[in-house]
Protein backbone atom coordinates (compact mmCIF):
# COMPACT_ATOMS: atom_id res chain seq x y z
CA UNK A 1 0.00 0.00 0.00
CA UNK A 2 1.18 3.13 -0.86
CA UNK A 3 2.57 5.12 1.78
CA UNK A 4 0.57 8.96 3.11
CA UNK A 5 2.35 11.68 4.32
CA UNK A 6 1.23 15.06 5.00
CA UNK A 7 2.16 18.68 3.56
CA UNK A 8 1.01 21.80 5.54
CA UNK A 9 0.20 24.13 3.37
CA UNK A 10 2.44 26.94 3.74
CA UNK A 11 4.94 24.22 2.03
CA UNK A 12 2.76 24.07 -0.78
CA UNK A 13 5.41 26.37 -2.89
CA UNK A 14 8.15 24.19 -2.23
CA UNK A 15 6.22 21.99 -4.47
CA UNK A 16 6.08 24.54 -7.37
CA UNK A 17 10.01 25.31 -7.10
CA UNK A 18 10.92 21.54 -6.79
CA UNK A 19 8.84 20.94 -10.34
CA UNK A 20 10.47 24.11 -11.43
CA UNK A 21 13.91 22.92 -10.13
CA UNK A 22 13.35 19.66 -12.02
CA UNK A 23 12.65 21.59 -15.58
CA UNK A 24 9.08 21.01 -15.31
CA UNK A 25 6.85 24.22 -16.61
CA UNK A 26 3.82 24.36 -13.79
CA UNK A 27 -0.13 24.57 -15.10
CA UNK A 28 -2.34 24.97 -12.44
CA UNK A 29 -6.16 26.32 -11.76
CA UNK A 30 -6.48 30.38 -11.77
CA UNK A 31 -9.52 32.40 -12.23
CA UNK A 32 -9.79 33.69 -15.16
CA UNK A 33 -12.93 35.77 -17.13
CA UNK A 34 -15.60 34.22 -14.35
CA UNK A 35 -14.28 30.63 -14.53
CA UNK A 36 -11.21 28.13 -13.50
CA UNK A 37 -8.96 27.31 -15.89
CA UNK A 38 -5.78 25.79 -16.06
CA UNK A 39 -2.47 28.20 -16.93
CA UNK A 40 0.59 28.92 -16.24
CA UNK A 41 1.51 28.79 -12.81
CA UNK A 42 4.29 29.90 -10.61
CA UNK A 43 3.39 30.98 -7.29
CA UNK A 44 0.38 29.45 -5.10
CA UNK A 45 -0.77 32.81 -4.05
CA UNK A 46 -1.95 32.78 -7.42
CA UNK A 47 -4.22 29.23 -7.10
CA UNK A 48 -8.38 30.30 -6.54
CA UNK A 49 -7.83 30.66 -2.76
CA UNK A 50 -11.33 30.32 -1.08
CA UNK A 51 -13.25 30.15 -4.79
CA UNK A 52 -16.17 27.78 -5.37
CA UNK A 53 -18.00 26.96 -8.15
CA UNK A 54 -21.86 26.81 -8.23
CA UNK A 55 -23.13 24.68 -11.31
CA UNK A 56 -26.05 23.73 -12.49
CA UNK A 57 -27.42 22.84 -15.39
CA UNK A 58 -26.71 25.74 -17.76
CA UNK A 59 -25.28 27.53 -15.28
CA UNK A 60 -21.50 28.09 -13.88
CA UNK A 61 -20.80 31.24 -11.37
CA UNK A 62 -17.70 31.24 -9.33
CA UNK A 63 -18.62 32.20 -5.64
CA UNK A 64 -16.50 33.40 -2.93
CA UNK A 65 -16.26 31.37 0.42
CA UNK A 66 -14.21 31.38 3.99
CA UNK A 67 -11.81 28.75 3.49
CA UNK A 68 -8.55 28.66 2.98
CA UNK A 69 -8.52 25.58 0.52
CA UNK A 70 -7.56 26.41 -3.45
CA UNK A 71 -9.35 23.41 -4.62
CA UNK A 72 -12.80 23.61 -3.33
CA UNK A 73 -14.48 23.70 -6.52
CA UNK A 74 -15.41 20.36 -8.32
CA UNK A 75 -13.74 21.35 -12.37
CA UNK A 76 -13.77 24.25 -15.40
CA UNK A 77 -14.52 24.00 -18.12
CA UNK A 78 -11.41 23.19 -19.59
CA UNK A 79 -9.72 19.65 -18.31
CA UNK A 80 -6.66 17.86 -20.07
CA UNK A 81 -7.44 17.71 -23.57
CA UNK A 82 -6.22 21.38 -24.76
CA UNK A 83 -3.03 20.19 -23.64
CA UNK A 84 -2.36 17.35 -24.83
CA UNK A 85 -5.27 16.74 -27.65
CA UNK A 86 -4.16 20.32 -29.57
CA UNK A 87 -7.09 22.45 -30.52
CA UNK A 88 -5.63 23.16 -33.76
CA UNK A 89 -1.87 21.95 -34.70
CA UNK A 90 0.09 21.45 -38.04
CA UNK A 91 0.69 18.23 -38.99
CA UNK A 92 2.82 18.79 -42.35
CA UNK A 93 3.64 21.46 -44.62
CA UNK A 94 3.71 21.37 -48.68
CA UNK A 95 6.46 23.26 -50.51
CA UNK A 96 6.86 23.83 -54.33
CA UNK A 97 9.96 24.14 -55.96
CA UNK A 98 10.66 26.31 -59.07
CA UNK A 99 10.54 23.27 -61.04
CA UNK A 100 6.84 22.19 -59.45
CA UNK A 101 8.27 19.62 -57.44
CA UNK A 102 6.58 19.39 -54.32
CA UNK A 103 8.05 18.22 -51.06
CA UNK A 104 6.07 17.38 -47.88
CA UNK A 105 7.97 18.13 -44.29
CA UNK A 106 6.73 17.44 -41.04
CA UNK A 107 5.69 20.70 -38.81
CA UNK A 108 8.27 20.57 -35.29
CA UNK A 109 6.24 20.97 -32.81
CA UNK A 110 8.29 22.74 -29.43
CA UNK A 111 8.47 20.86 -26.66
CA UNK A 112 8.44 21.71 -23.05
CA UNK A 113 7.75 19.38 -19.89
CA UNK A 114 4.68 20.13 -18.41
CA UNK A 115 3.18 19.10 -14.47
CA UNK A 116 -0.40 19.94 -14.05
CA UNK A 117 -1.41 20.53 -11.00
CA UNK A 118 -4.92 20.18 -9.43
CA UNK A 119 -5.96 17.47 -11.89
CA UNK A 120 -9.47 15.33 -10.74
CA UNK A 121 -10.11 11.74 -11.05
CA UNK A 122 -12.64 12.02 -13.43
CA UNK A 123 -9.95 13.77 -16.31
CA UNK A 124 -7.08 11.12 -15.20
CA UNK A 125 -9.67 8.61 -15.89
CA UNK A 126 -10.79 10.87 -19.44
CA UNK A 127 -7.01 10.68 -20.01
CA UNK A 128 -7.00 7.13 -20.42
CA UNK A 129 -9.48 7.03 -22.28
CA UNK A 130 -7.77 9.68 -24.82
CA UNK A 131 -4.45 7.63 -24.44
CA UNK A 132 -6.08 4.21 -25.48
CA UNK A 133 -7.18 6.62 -28.95
CA UNK A 134 -4.03 8.22 -29.34
CA UNK A 135 -0.72 6.73 -28.06
CA UNK A 136 -2.10 3.16 -28.81
CA UNK A 137 -0.95 0.87 -31.67
CA UNK A 138 -0.75 3.55 -34.11
CA UNK A 139 -0.01 6.33 -31.90
CA UNK A 140 -0.29 10.09 -32.98
CA UNK A 141 3.27 11.37 -32.73
CA UNK A 142 2.11 15.28 -31.15
CA UNK A 143 0.26 13.65 -28.70
CA UNK A 144 2.19 10.93 -27.76
CA UNK A 145 5.26 13.47 -27.22
CA UNK A 146 3.31 16.02 -24.98
CA UNK A 147 2.22 12.77 -23.23
CA UNK A 148 5.78 11.45 -22.49
CA UNK A 149 6.59 15.05 -20.79
CA UNK A 150 3.92 15.14 -18.43
CA UNK A 151 3.36 14.57 -15.08
CA UNK A 152 0.73 14.59 -13.11
CA UNK A 153 -0.44 16.14 -9.39
CA UNK A 154 -3.80 14.67 -8.80
CA UNK A 155 -6.33 16.41 -6.29
CA UNK A 156 -9.18 14.54 -4.84
CA UNK A 157 -12.30 16.32 -5.00
CA UNK A 158 -14.15 16.97 -1.99
CA UNK A 159 -16.66 19.61 -3.42
CA UNK A 160 -18.61 17.56 -6.12
CA UNK A 161 -21.28 20.42 -8.22
CA UNK A 162 -24.85 19.36 -9.08
CA UNK A 163 -23.72 18.46 -12.22
CA UNK A 164 -21.45 16.11 -11.61
CA UNK A 165 -22.19 12.07 -11.25
CA UNK A 166 -18.46 10.60 -11.57
CA UNK A 167 -19.66 7.44 -8.51
CA UNK A 168 -22.22 6.54 -11.16
CA UNK A 169 -19.45 6.12 -13.66
CA UNK A 170 -16.80 4.59 -11.31
CA UNK A 171 -14.57 7.95 -11.97
CA UNK A 172 -14.60 9.81 -8.66
CA UNK A 173 -13.90 11.48 -6.11
CA UNK A 174 -11.08 9.30 -4.72
CA UNK A 175 -8.57 9.32 -7.39
CA UNK A 176 -7.00 5.02 -8.13
CA UNK A 177 -4.56 5.58 -10.92
CA UNK A 178 -3.02 7.88 -13.43
CA UNK A 179 -1.95 10.82 -11.33
CA UNK A 180 1.93 10.86 -10.62
CA UNK A 181 1.35 12.56 -7.12
CA UNK A 182 -2.27 12.09 -5.75
CA UNK A 183 -3.41 14.87 -2.89
CA UNK A 184 -6.46 15.45 -0.55
CA UNK A 185 -6.95 18.93 0.20
CA UNK A 186 -7.88 19.79 4.09
CA UNK A 187 -7.73 23.29 5.88
CA UNK A 188 -4.39 22.97 7.08
CA UNK A 189 -3.22 21.00 4.11
CA UNK A 190 -2.99 17.92 2.16
CA UNK A 191 -2.46 14.54 2.46
CA UNK A 192 0.22 13.31 -0.34
CA UNK A 193 0.54 9.88 -1.56
CA UNK A 194 3.22 9.00 -4.55
CA UNK A 195 2.19 7.09 -7.41
CA UNK A 196 5.12 7.17 -9.62
CA UNK A 197 9.25 6.57 -9.70
CA UNK A 198 8.87 10.88 -10.21
CA UNK A 199 6.46 11.18 -7.59
CA UNK A 200 8.03 9.50 -5.11
CA UNK A 201 11.70 11.46 -6.13
CA UNK A 202 9.31 14.61 -5.30
CA UNK A 203 8.10 13.37 -1.73
CA UNK A 204 11.63 13.10 -0.77
CA UNK A 205 12.54 16.48 -1.34
CA UNK A 206 9.16 17.76 0.33
CA UNK A 207 9.24 18.76 3.65
CA UNK A 208 6.36 16.06 4.47
CA UNK A 209 5.50 14.62 8.11
CA UNK A 210 3.48 11.27 8.97
CA UNK A 211 -0.29 12.56 8.77
CA UNK A 212 -1.91 12.52 11.96
CA UNK A 213 -5.10 9.83 12.43
CA UNK A 214 -7.73 12.51 12.51
CA UNK A 215 -6.03 13.87 9.39
CA UNK A 216 -6.01 10.14 7.36
CA UNK A 217 -10.20 10.14 8.54
CA UNK A 218 -10.84 13.58 7.69
CA UNK A 219 -9.84 12.94 4.04
CA UNK A 220 -11.36 9.49 3.49
CA UNK A 221 -14.79 11.07 5.35
CA UNK A 222 -14.60 14.36 3.05
CA UNK A 223 -14.32 11.93 -0.01
CA UNK A 224 -17.14 9.75 0.96
CA UNK A 225 -19.59 12.51 1.67
CA UNK A 226 -18.57 13.73 -2.27
CA UNK A 227 -19.24 10.75 -3.29
CA UNK A 228 -22.95 10.54 -1.18
CA UNK A 229 -23.78 14.18 -2.07
CA UNK A 230 -23.57 13.73 -6.06
CA UNK A 231 -27.94 13.66 -7.21
CA UNK A 232 -27.05 12.80 -10.83
CA UNK A 233 -26.54 9.21 -12.05
CA UNK A 234 -26.81 7.23 -15.12
CA UNK A 235 -28.75 3.84 -15.56
CA UNK A 236 -25.88 1.63 -15.80
CA UNK A 237 -21.78 1.73 -17.08
CA UNK A 238 -23.20 0.04 -19.63
CA UNK A 239 -26.05 1.19 -21.91
CA UNK A 240 -24.63 -0.20 -25.26
CA UNK A 241 -27.77 -2.86 -25.34
CA UNK A 242 -30.55 -0.54 -23.69
CA UNK A 243 -29.71 2.65 -26.43
CA UNK A 244 -29.04 0.94 -29.64
CA UNK A 245 -32.51 -0.50 -28.60
CA UNK A 246 -34.11 2.72 -28.84
CA UNK A 247 -32.69 4.30 -31.74
CA UNK A 248 -36.84 5.48 -32.58
CA UNK A 249 -37.45 6.92 -29.23
CA UNK A 250 -39.72 9.51 -29.22
CA UNK A 251 -37.49 11.12 -26.54
CA UNK A 252 -34.78 12.39 -29.60
CA UNK A 253 -37.44 13.91 -31.56
CA UNK A 254 -37.76 16.11 -28.12
CA UNK A 255 -34.37 16.48 -27.00
CA UNK A 256 -33.70 17.91 -31.04
CA UNK A 257 -36.32 20.78 -30.35
CA UNK A 258 -33.91 22.23 -27.47
CA UNK A 259 -30.75 21.23 -28.92
CA UNK A 260 -28.78 24.08 -30.73
CA UNK A 261 -26.45 21.87 -32.20
CA UNK A 262 -23.52 24.19 -30.94
CA UNK A 263 -20.80 22.02 -29.49
CA UNK A 264 -20.67 23.35 -26.72
CA UNK A 265 -21.01 19.93 -25.05
CA UNK A 266 -18.35 18.04 -27.10
CA UNK A 267 -15.95 20.97 -26.44
CA UNK A 268 -15.93 21.17 -22.52
CA UNK A 269 -16.09 17.00 -23.02
CA UNK A 270 -12.50 15.55 -21.59
CA UNK A 271 -12.80 12.28 -23.89
CA UNK A 272 -14.31 13.58 -27.49
CA UNK A 273 -11.78 13.69 -30.03
CA UNK A 274 -13.44 14.42 -32.96
CA UNK A 275 -11.37 16.22 -35.82
CA UNK A 276 -11.33 17.64 -39.17
CA UNK A 277 -8.02 18.88 -41.35
CA UNK A 278 -8.16 21.72 -43.52
CA UNK A 279 -5.16 23.19 -46.08
CA UNK A 280 -3.57 26.64 -45.17
CA UNK A 281 -1.92 27.74 -48.73
CA UNK A 282 0.02 30.54 -49.00
CA UNK A 283 -1.23 33.93 -50.65
CA UNK A 284 1.65 32.74 -53.58
CA UNK A 285 0.69 29.43 -53.78
CA UNK A 286 4.11 27.82 -53.16
CA UNK A 287 3.41 26.16 -50.15
CA UNK A 288 0.48 25.06 -47.78
CA UNK A 289 0.29 23.78 -44.50
CA UNK A 290 -1.93 20.94 -43.07
CA UNK A 291 -3.84 21.40 -40.05
CA UNK A 292 -5.89 19.26 -38.04
CA UNK A 293 -8.88 20.81 -35.91
CA UNK A 294 -11.11 19.91 -33.27
CA UNK A 295 -14.49 19.17 -34.74
CA UNK A 296 -17.93 18.34 -33.48
CA UNK A 297 -20.60 15.35 -34.43
CA UNK A 298 -22.81 18.39 -34.05
CA UNK A 299 -21.56 19.99 -37.40
CA UNK A 300 -23.34 19.16 -40.26
CA UNK A 301 -19.90 18.60 -42.77
CA UNK A 302 -19.34 15.99 -39.91
CA UNK A 303 -20.94 13.47 -41.35
CA UNK A 304 -20.61 14.16 -45.02
CA UNK A 305 -19.89 11.08 -47.44
CA UNK A 306 -19.96 11.15 -50.94
CA UNK A 307 -22.49 13.93 -51.76
CA UNK A 308 -24.59 12.88 -49.05
CA UNK A 309 -25.10 14.45 -45.31
CA UNK A 310 -25.31 10.86 -43.55
CA UNK A 311 -26.99 12.65 -40.14
CA UNK A 312 -28.73 15.71 -41.43
CA UNK A 313 -30.45 17.12 -38.60
CA UNK A 314 -30.06 17.74 -34.67
CA UNK A 315 -32.16 15.01 -33.68
CA UNK A 316 -29.88 12.18 -35.63
CA UNK A 317 -26.33 14.24 -34.42
CA UNK A 318 -27.47 14.24 -30.77
CA UNK A 319 -28.36 10.49 -31.22
CA UNK A 320 -24.53 9.92 -32.76
CA UNK A 321 -23.33 12.03 -29.75
CA UNK A 322 -25.27 10.15 -27.29
CA UNK A 323 -25.22 6.88 -28.69
CA UNK A 324 -21.60 6.27 -29.34
CA UNK A 325 -20.08 8.00 -25.96
CA UNK A 326 -22.19 5.49 -23.96
CA UNK A 327 -22.89 2.71 -26.39
CA UNK A 328 -20.50 2.34 -28.82
CA UNK A 329 -17.47 3.28 -27.05
CA UNK A 330 -17.91 -0.43 -25.17
CA UNK A 331 -16.91 -2.11 -28.56
CA UNK A 332 -13.79 0.38 -28.92
CA UNK A 333 -12.74 0.94 -25.62
CA UNK A 334 -14.13 -1.61 -23.13
CA UNK A 335 -15.91 1.13 -21.40
CA UNK A 336 -18.35 4.33 -21.44
CA UNK A 337 -16.72 7.05 -22.65
CA UNK A 338 -18.32 9.01 -20.40
CA UNK A 339 -16.48 9.96 -16.68
CA UNK A 340 -19.10 11.88 -15.20
CA UNK A 341 -17.60 15.20 -14.92
CA UNK A 342 -20.89 16.72 -15.97
CA UNK A 343 -19.44 19.70 -18.00
CA UNK A 344 -22.06 18.87 -20.42
CA UNK A 345 -24.42 19.82 -18.67
CA UNK A 346 -23.41 23.02 -17.09
CA UNK A 347 -21.79 24.59 -19.95
CA UNK A 348 -24.77 23.64 -22.10
CA UNK A 349 -26.52 26.66 -23.28
CA UNK A 350 -30.08 25.45 -22.81
CA UNK A 351 -29.26 23.26 -19.86
CA UNK A 352 -29.88 20.13 -21.68
CA UNK A 353 -28.80 17.36 -18.90
CA UNK A 354 -26.98 14.28 -20.31
CA UNK A 355 -27.82 12.14 -17.28
CA UNK A 356 -31.86 12.91 -17.42
CA UNK A 357 -32.24 12.15 -21.57
CA UNK A 358 -30.44 8.87 -21.12
CA UNK A 359 -32.33 8.37 -18.20
CA UNK A 360 -35.33 8.65 -20.32
CA UNK A 361 -34.41 7.05 -22.89
CA UNK A 362 -33.35 3.53 -21.65
CA UNK A 363 -36.00 3.30 -18.74
CA UNK A 364 -38.23 1.51 -21.29
CA UNK A 365 -35.66 -0.60 -22.37
CA UNK A 366 -35.54 -1.57 -18.40
CA UNK A 367 -38.86 -1.84 -17.98
CA UNK A 368 -38.92 -4.37 -21.65
CA UNK A 369 -36.35 -6.62 -19.57
CA UNK A 370 -37.95 -6.73 -16.76
CA UNK A 371 -41.18 -7.81 -17.97
CA UNK A 372 -39.94 -10.29 -20.47
CA UNK A 373 -40.86 -13.80 -18.91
Amino acid sequence: MTATHFLPRQHLQTLLDQLDALGYRCIGPQVRDGTIVFDRLSDATALPVGIGAHQTPGRYRLEHQDHPRCFAWANGPQALKPLLFAPQERLWRTERDDAGRLSFTSEPQPMQRQAIIGVRACDLAALALQDAHFAGPRADPGYSRRRRDLLLVGVECGQPANTCFCASTGDGPAISTGADLALTELDTGFLVRAASEVGSALCDALPLRAPSDEERAQGAAEIEQARLRQCRSLPGRNLRESLFANLDHPRWDEVATRCLACGNCVAVCPTCFCSTEREQPSIDGSSSTHLRLWDSCFSAEHSYVHGRLLRPDTRTRYRQWLTHKLGGWHDQYGRSGCVGCGRCIAWCPVGIDLTAETNAICADASESAQEAP
